[in-house]
Order: structure tokens, then C-alpha cells, then sequence
């Protein structure tokens, strides 16, 4: 290829002040000699091309290929109904095509959702990263394969440093129909036994105006009913218990819907106890005593009464009432009237000694049924004729006592069902054979009932620790009064905080102490969740994640602990997961819980309509009237409009790489000396004929 270069020996700017100069004198030349005057211009002009230095420039070049940039939304939008299908389909085709195009290089980029974070979808921050190597001419086009809904559009493709045409390529249905639930108030907390407003919105697109929304607290469905769509509408629902409380909140969906994903939020709240209120009744005074009073008292969050029977009415003694310190035992205030407010009841080495008539036995036996907790630490008194299990209480108690006391020095142990027990695994000490914490002195003996699986254990095998469920409530059984030892330091103590907190805390229904439970959080390493099993089996079933958009994935545990199985997995993607094992399901949340890609589903033609056809490229759906698919021809143009109704135009650079270069000098050697030469020559020999003319 050949082509004029200049390389002046002169400043540009000093040459053309030249040029003015010598312009103006031949003006002046002309006007004074006449035509003769040319030939000097002639000559000057030859002066002027030799200072400008002109060459012919012979190139080899090596043509290469231009760019085309075709960027595939891989996001979470794109996930639903057939737009993977039809991605792939339209993705396949154009690579076919793009092979036709001897003078086009592809560049194909699929752009998944953020790893953090709730970015939406960002093509054209993935298209300026893909393009940082190629230089803007050799861009011929830019092809963007989405469902239209992009979150980082710029005002044009020339704010970018791009100058190519953008074709975009929209799957999805211009008919789509969803009905997706929007949350407008939703509380974080609540107080136990206390109703809690929420405040949703049904929002549909092609839907009936109408919709069933159900209602789930714990995975129990607690209501079902019909609201108008597109206006808010209220909940109420009680806080069960401390710790979260799933509230799920599911709308019916409409027929042919996109997604069924956003048809369901949940909402976890943290129940929070205004304050605990514990009934401690103890028999009678005992070096225990203060122990249990010690250990309720030290909790901020405890609310206590405890009573110590002092003077029981069979002991009669001929003092007169009037003088006695003793603050009566208000047993139909607390056991009649406000039983219900208590959230524990403990009876410390209480024997029957006819302060509780009968019928109050039985409020309590109520009041364990319908959910309330009732903790027996027994004495020889249990063993008695006295004893409460000969009451109407042992229809609840989980043993019976057989009217023995074994009074010797033994190691309190775990069972195997403890060392897979919440309340009783991995406590301090226990890891040693035999435990490393000090002697008990006394249990009495006793035989757990049909079912009930003793968790501790003390001398031959004797039942030291028994929990059971009645109904809605639990009971807990200790057959000794010698956990006080453990908190003197009696050869060095044991875990007493530990084991009577974590049994208090079972008694009144703490999530993270249930037998049976999933557990679902993320570690903080990215998307990373860590999945527990709490299970009283020696196996556990394996786990189901449902990701936001409905794809499921199967994780099998492994053992940690005894009767703690764990698994890790990292999500795919942004937003609530739900997992389930058998009868149980857990949710944990993998960045927002409504990301932006759900947030609006529907696939859209107008937000990139403007920025596509600034450029001089065009937009539409690659779906046709048929449920198929209409992908437009590629073609190369170098002027005109760049695209119609079934094409697609490229704009070629016909770019190249310069493999050598000739230079060959036009004014320096010889014959440019001889050319000026011949021109003052000239000059001369007419001026002088027109000299001797005149």
C-alpha cells in the first residue's frame, strides 16, 4: 500500500510562515513582471516541497480481524421459565453464524450474578472489563443476549469509549404473568406470647384480581385467606416462643406463571421474653437451696419468686400466728390465678405435706399440657410416702421413684442418649472416662416410664436426669439434690452452670436446645453456609437447599458431635434458601432476601431501547408467535443504516498489522536538485528574453 508522508526539515510552523511569505511575494511578482512571475513561484514552490520533506510510503500489512462483543445474561432473572432454553438456543446459532464471517473475531462473555453483594446485573461493566484489550476501532459490534432487565445502563455506549452499534437481544415473552408478595411492614422482633402486625402487599401482572395467601409460623400453617391484589393488607400472629419464630407468607399462583419463587416471603423474628418468671417452691430449707436461687437470680432476664416451706401445717408447735416472721404461702394467688403468667415451675425437694390441696395439682398438670414447664429436683423426700409422684402429678412426671435412697460417693455420667442430648452433650468434663468433675452423694432410686430415655445417669446405671414432653409442655425429673456440691467445688466442682442453665432453658423452649432441629447461617467466607442437624437418630437424613429460583441441590451430613451432623455448601446464588429434612426446614438468607433479580422478573424491550438505538444498532425479542425462536442474520456494512427487520449490521475497520515499511524520499538526491535547477534556469532565460525584448 502506497501513501504520501512528510517529515519537514523545518517546523511545520515556521514552513508555513514560509509559504505566506512566498505567497505574497509572487502575488507581488505577478502583478509587477506579469506571467512571467510564475515560473519563480514555480521555483519557490520546489524550495517549500524540499523543506517539507515529502516521501511515498510503500506499507506491507497483515489484515487482521475486528471484534465482535456478544455478552450472555447469566443472571438470576434469566433463570426463569424457558429463557435458559432459549439462551442456549440463540447462543448456539449465533456462534454458527459468526463462523461465516471470514473478517468478524466473536468474543463471547457470559455474565453470572455477583459473587457478593446485590448488584444486580451488570453487562456493561462485564463488557468494558472483556474489552480493556482491544483497541475501540476494531470493535465492529456489540450483540447483548438478556431478558432486558440490566442494572447498570449508561446514558450512551460513548461514555464507555465505545463506538460500535449495540444489537440486544431480548428472551423472555412480551405476555408473562406473576404474582410475587411484597413486604411493607416487617418487624424484626417481638415479645413472647404477644401478637405482632405485618403489613404485605400482593402484586400480579395478568393475574385475577384476587389471591389466597397462607400463613405459616414454624412451618405450621396458622391461616388462610383471600385478599385483593395490588392493595396492602395486615397479619397478626403471635410470638410463640425466644429465639426466631419463621413467619412464612405464601400467595396461590396464577396459572402459567414465570416464577413461583417470589410467591413466598418469609420473615424471621426474634422472640424476646420481657422477663422470664420462675416459681421456685422449696420443701424446706437445704444446703441446695441457695444454688437454684443463686442461678436464677444471677439472669438479668429472670424474674424469680421463690417461697421455702418453713412451717408445713402439720407442724404445730402453739405459736400464735400473729407472731410468727413467716409470710404466708399465697398457694390460690400463684397456683390458681396466675399460674399461667409463670414460664417455669420448680419444686425443690417439695414434699406433699398437704399445703397444695389436690385440685392444684391438677392446675399445674393444665398448665404443663397447654405448654408450660414444670422442673421436679428431687431429695429423699421423693422416695417417701409424701413424695409427688404420689400425686396427681405423676401423670406427668417422666419416673417413678421405687422408696429407695442410695446414699454413696458416684460419678454422674451421660447415657448415650445424653451424649447426644443438647442440654447434657459436650458438657465440660464429660469427655473423660471417668468424667472429670466431682463425686455426687445421694440419688434415689427410681424407674423411668415407658419411652422415656434417661439422659444422666448416676450409680449402677441409676437414673439420675429424665426429660419428657407432655402434650404442649415439658417436664424435667433430677433424682438428686447434690448438684450444690458442684457448685462449692467439692473435688473440684463441676459444670453446674452449664447443666442447670442449659435445663432451664429446654424446659422453656429454646430453638437452639430442641432434640430434633435444622440449622442453616452463613460462615462469613463468601457465600458459604454452614447446615446443622440436631438429631436424637445415630443417622440423619440428608438435606434439600432450594435456592431462590427453585433449583434444588441434595447435601449429605457428616458427624461432628454425637447427634450433631454438618454439612457446608456454597450457594449459587443471592437471596433466601430454604432447606428441609424430613419434617423440619430452616431458611438462611445469602445476601438480601429479595434480591434485585427477583425484585422485577418480567423480561423488558424499553430500558436498553434508548442507549441501542443512540448507537445505531437495534433491539428485539428473539421469541416468535410460536413459542419458537427468531434469531435476525449477521451481516457486514460499511455505510447505512445497521440493521432491519431480519438482520443485523457490523462496522468494519479493516484494521491491519504493518509487517514493513519502504520510504522513498521525493525531494532529496539528484533529480530534485536537478528539477530546481531547471525552474531558476527557466526562470532566468525568460526574464532575460523579455529583457532584451523591452
Amino acid at each position: 500500500m502506497l501513501s504520501l508522508s512528510f517529515t519537514p526539515l523545518i517546523p511545520w510552523p515556521v514552513l508555513a510562515g514560509f509559504g505566506v511569505i512566498v505567497a505574497l511575494f509572487v502575488v507581488l511578482a505577478v502583478v509587477a513582471r506579469g506571467r512571467t512571475a510564475l515560473l519563480r513561484a514555480v521555483a519557490l514552490a520546489l524550495v517549500l516541497a524540499a523543506l517539507a520533506n515529502p516521501s511515498l510510503v510503500r506499507e506491507d500489512r497483515e489484515p487482521v480481524k475486528d471484534v465482535a462483543a456478544v455478552i450472555v445474561d447469566r443472571s438470576g432473572s434469566q433463570t426463569l421459565g424457558d429463557r435458559p432454553q432459549m439462551t442456549d438456543q440463540v447462543k448456539a446459532e449465533l456462534e454458527r453464524r459468526f463462523g461465516s464471517l471470514t473478517n468478524i473475531e466473536p468474543r463471547f462473555i457470559d455474565v453470572q450474578d455477583a459473587k457478593d453483594g446485590d448488584d444486580g446485573t451488570k453487562l456493561f461493566t462485564a463488557l468494558s472489563q472483556s474489552l480493556a484489550d482491544v483497541p475501540p476501532e476494531r470493535l465492529a459490534g456489540v450483540v447483548m443476549l438478556t431478558d432486558g432487565v440490566v442494572h447498570d445502563i449508561p446514558q450512551s455506549l460513548e461514555a464507555l469509549g465505545i463506538k460500535a452499534p449495540l444489537h440486544v437481544l431480548v428472551t423472555g415473552h412480551p405476555d408473562e404473568r406473576d404474582r410475587q408478595i411484597k413486604m411493607l411492614e416487617a418487624p424484626r422482633f417481638g415479645i413472647v406470647g404477644k401478637d405482632l402486625t405485618i403489613r404485605a402487599e400482593v402484586q400480579e401482572r395478568g393475574g385475577t384480581g384476587n389471591a389466597v395467601v397462607t400463613v405459616r409460623r414454624d412451618g405450621e400453617e396458622i391461616g388462610r385467606k383471600s385478599f385483593p391484589t395490588g392493595q396492602p393488607f395486615s397479619l397478626t400472629t403471635k410470638i410463640e416462643h425466644g429465639g426466631p419464630n419463621v413467619v412464612e407468607i405464601e400467595v396461590e399462583p396464577l396459572p402459567g406463571e414465570l416464577t413461583t419463587v417470589n410467591n413466598r416471603a418469609v420473615l424471621p423474628i426474634e422472640g424476646i421474653r420481657e422477663k422470664l418468671r420462675v416459681l421456685l417452691v422449696s420443701g424446706e430449707p437445704h444446703q441446695g437451696e441457695r444454688t437454684w436461687r443463686n442461678l436464677l437470680k444471677s439472669d438479668a432476664s429472670v424474674d424469680l419468686v421463690h417461697f421455702t416451706i418453713l412451717r408445713p401445717p402439720e407442724k404445730q408447735d402453739g405459736t400464735p400466728i400473729s407472731e410468727l416472721s413467716l409470710i404466708a404461702f399465697p398457694t390460690r394467688e400463684l397456683f390458681v390465678q396466675k399460674i399461667k403468667d409463670f414460664d417455669l415451675i420448680i419444686f425443690d425437694r417439695y414434699a406433699n405435706q398437704s399445703v397444695l390441696p389436690s385440685a392444684y395439682f391438677d392446675n399445674i398438670v393444665r398448665y404443663v399440657k397447654e405448654g408450660g414447664a414444670l422442673l421436679v429436683a428431687a431429695g429423699p423426700e421423693f422416695a417417701s410416702p409424701m413424695s409427688l409422684a404420689r400425686t396427681r402429678l405423676a401423670s406427668v412426671l417422666p419416673g417413678e421413684p421405687n422408696g429407695k435412697v442410695v446414699e454413696q460417693p458416684f460419678k454422674a455420667a451421660l447415657t448415650d442418649t445424653g451424649a447426644r442430648h443438647p442440654v447434657t452433650r459436650a458438657l465440660p468434663g464429660s469427655e473423660a472416662k471417668p468424667p472429670a468433675w466431682g463425686d455426687w452423694l445421694r440419688i434415689v432410686s427410681s424407674e423411668a416410664r415407658p419411652g422415656i430415655q434417661p439422659i444422666m445417669s448416676g450409680p449402677n446405671g441409676l437414673p439420675l436426669l429424665e426429660l419428657s414432653r407432655v402434650d404442649k409442655g415439658r417436664v424435667a425429673l433430677m433424682l438428686s439434690d447434690q448438684s450444690w456440691l458442684w457448685a462449692r467445688g467439692y473435688q473440684q466442682g463441676g459444670p453446674y452452670l452449664d447443666l442447670l442453665r442449659r435445663l432451664a432453658h429446654w424446659l422453656m423452649k429454646e430453638p437452639g436446645l430442641e432434640e430434633e432441629a435444622l440449622r442453616a447461617q452463613t460462615t462469613g467466607r463468601g457465600r458459604e453456609v454452614r447446615v446443622e442437624r440436631q438429631t436424637m437418630s445415630e443417622t440423619a437424613e440428608p438435606v434439600t437447599v432450594t435456592g431462590p429460583t427453585g433449583n434444588t441441590r441434595t447435601l449429605d451430613l457428616t458427624q461432628s458431635e454425637p447427634g450433631l451432623f454438618t454439612a457446608t455448601f456454597e450457594a449459587e446464588q443471592l437471596g433466601l434458601h430454604t432447606l428441609r429434612s424430613g419434617n423440619l426446614v430452616a431458611f438462611v438468607s445469602v445476601g438480601p432476601a429479595n434480591p434485585r433479580e427477583l425484585a422485577d422478573v418480567f423480561s423488558d424491550t424499553e430500558r436498553l431501547k434508548s442507549v441501542a438505538e443512540a448507537s445505531g444498532g437495534t433491539i428485539r425479542r428473539v421469541s416468535d408467535a410460536n413459542g419458537g425462536t427468531t434469531i435476525p442474520r449477521l451481516q457486514i456494512v460499511r455505510g447505512g443504516r445497521l440493521g432491519g427487520a431480519d438482520w443485523i449490521g457490523f462496522r468494519p475497520s479493516d484494521s491491519a498489522n504493518i509487517l514493513g515499511v519502504e520510504v522513498y524520499p521525493l525531494a532529496l538526491g539528484l533529480w530534485a536538485l536537478a528539477a530546481l535547477a531547471l525552474a531558476v534556469l527557466a526562470m532566468w532565460l525568460v526574464e532575460g528574453r523579455r529583457g532584451r525584448a523591452a
